[in-house]
């Protein structure tokens, strides 16, 4: 058995205590705010002028609301809109559906401008801090969608390819393998997550980016629509979907608006800074 297999084949269930059951997902969105959040905290000690430990530990409940509930409207209204239609309350039942990422993005962008305003602050400036954070929950993220073997790649050939299991009936135990495929969650954790934070984090500390309020927003924006449209070239497209227009999937049309507002920001920084000096 490979190493891409045993990871695979950990059970999506942490624990279980009576029908109540704690998922690798559930812990995955727990440390990705717990370590944000924290990172945030260091941020705004030595990268990021103008935050301080207190506005970090009170924009985390409002993180968390703007994700939750972005998230999930995100995921109903971009990908499963006929049936969100037809049945609203849908967007409660998170058992029959994920969260969208770009809906979360949506909902935390809401949070901060509520936020900002309400504390007198820029909003550049935490959205910056933020932006450095998110990769961190990217990352637990995709890597929990691996284990549920769920969002799997397109068939491949590849000596890394492996199979998935699809459940037709969990309570009788039916299933069945899948081609071998990409596993294209670990693409997109090392893309989005590892690859996305550590180019965020040599900016935040080695070039001070943090003092060009706007700057790391950019570079997030822009870093995560590029990493998330590759990605998509190896990500099966969602089953009620299939591509939205020619081979063109819906998380790359909603990620061409991100590159698009992240060169925007990165642009506008810049010129703004060489105006001043």
């Amino acid at each position: 058995m490979s190493i891409l297999e045993a990871i695979r084949d950990i059970d999506p269930t942490v624990f279980e205590i009576g029908n109540f059951k704690v998922k690798w997902y559930g812990v995955a969105y727990v440390l990705g705010l717990v370590l944000g959040w924290r990172y945030v905290r260091i941020l705004a000690k030595e990268a990021v002028p103008g935050l301080s430990h207190r506005i970090a530990d009170d924009f985390l409940m409002w993180c968390l609301i703007g994700v939750v509930v972005g998230g999930r409207l995100g995921s109903v209204v971009f990908y499963n809109f006929n049936g969100f239609i037809e049945r609203p309350w849908i967007v409660f039942l998170i058992w029959e559906g994920g969260m969208s990422f770009h809906g979360g993005t949506i909902g935390v962008i809401l949070a901060l401008a509520v936020f900002s305003r309400r504390r007198n602050i820029n909003i550049l400036s935490i959205a910056d801090a933020v932006a450095c954070a998110v990769p961190i929950g990217l990352f637990f993220g995709r890597v929990a969608n691996f284990i549920n073997q769920e969002l799997y790649g397109r068939i491949s050939d590849v000596a890394w390819a492996i199979q998935f299991k699809v459940w037709v009936d969990r309570e009788n135990g039916v299933y069945f393998w899948t081609p071998p495929r990409h596993p294209s969650q670990l693409y997109e954790a090392f893309l989005e997550g590892l690859i996305l934070f550590c180019l965020l984090a040599v900016l935040a500390f080695f070039f001070r980016a943090g003092e060009r309020p706007g700057l790391l927003t950019g570079v997030f924006l822009s870093g995560y629509g590029v990493a998330r449209i590759v990605a998509e070239l190896f990500r099966e497209p969602d089953a009620n979907l299939g591509f939205v227009v020619w081979s063109i999937s819906m998380g790359q049309v909603l990620s061409i608006p991100m590159f698009v507002v992240g060169l925007y920001f990165i642009f506008r920084t810049i010129r703004w800074r060489s105006i001043e000096e």
